[in-house]
């Protein structure tokens, strides 16, 4: 079943709305702190297991050159390190430190308290409803721009 046109352009303007709601929400809970929202994002990743930089850079979606002045700030603060692959000499390892570790977990604690209290008159089953969705929706997205990079869906204009 296809979406007609006026339902996706709202949920264009929709996701839109919520990017920048949530971007104005990461920015408040950073004030303050020694990594900004794109440190945290780049730290969010990197916390999800030692990869490749390169394979970093692709899922962010940022320029080899824009993470590794990333990396490099964090590493900097102690966040992370760097280790050339036993696999490829050329390619790097990025993971997290200790320190690194704690500093994600303090953020995304900071985080959910924060939204838990934006989302005060909403009830468990909405919460997760939305959750679901997001998800749903993340997943097909992410799907068809794999596709689309991939040659095998075309877009029409």
């Amino acid at each position: 079943m296809a979406v007609a046109p006026d339902t996706a352009a709202d949920l264009v303007y929709q996701i839109f709305d919520l990017q920048r709601a949530v971007r104005c929400i990461a920015t408040a809970s950073v004030r303050g702190q020694d990594t900004g929202v794109a440190l945290q994002g780049v730290l969010r990743f990197v916390g999800e297991g030692e990869s490749r930089a390169t394979r970093l850079a692709e899922r962010l979606g940022v320029s080899a050159p824009v993470l590794s002045r990333h990396i490099a700030d964090l590493e900097e603060h102690g966040l992370v390190v760097r280790r050339q692959d036993p696999d490829d000499g050329r390619a790097q390892l990025v993971a997290l430190t200790a320190l690194g570790a704690e500093k994600l977990r303090h953020i995304e604690d900071q985080r959910t308290a924060v939204l838990q209290e934006y989302l005060r008159d909403w009830s468990e089953e909405d919460a997760g409803n939305t959750a679901r969705i997001l998800h749903k929706l993340t997943d097909s997205l992410k799907q068809s721009a794999r596709a689309t990079a991939a040659g095998t869906i075309t877009t029409t204009a």
